[in-house]
């Protein structure tokens, strides 16, 4: 007798038949992954801006402060590419700028997992809806189009 293929698919293999089995996906194990990669982003960002912070004071931590004139940052860690560029150089500033984008990105990475396992469960509903939710933020993050 010739096997089909979902007969030869293992346990809570996709393409099994089996009754009673448990899909490869669940919302356990999205839950479980989305949480991990939630503290990930948060521990990641936190260590970046820590190094960034230790090389700012290592240069510049002996410098008198002027309180009577304000400095915002430099126009060129008002971008996405300025930061970066900062960054990989090893400017303190754009480190800790580099940080805090890595901090602003992990709920966006949220929502594309998001996305990436409702489609693992073939969940049409919740891949539409959080598909908007990511249109959103995208947009409220790089529709302006100073982002770049």
């Amino acid at each position: 007798m010739a096997e089909t293929e979902a007969n030869r698919a293992g346990p809570n293999q996709p393409g099994s038949n089996q009754p009673g089995l448990k899909p490869v996906w669940t919302d356990q194990k999205l839950e479980n992954l989305v949480g991990n990669l939630l503290r990930a982003g948060v521990s990641l960002s936190a260590f970046v801006v820590a190094i960034g912070g230790i090389i700012y004071l290592a240069r510049h931590g002996r410098e008198p402060a002027n309180y009577r004139v304000f400095q915002g940052e430099p126009s060129d860690l008002k971008s996405v590419s300025g930061i970066v560029r900062f960054a990989f150089g090893f400017h303190g500033r754009g480190v800790i700028q580099f940080g805090l984008l890595l901090l602003i990105a992990t709920p966006v990475f949220r929502v594309a997992l998001s996305i990436w396992g409702f489609a693992a469960e073939k969940d049409r509903m919740y891949m539409i809806f959080t598909g908007i939710v990511l249109i959103v933020l995208l947009y409220s993050l790089l529709g302006s189009g100073s982002a770049f």
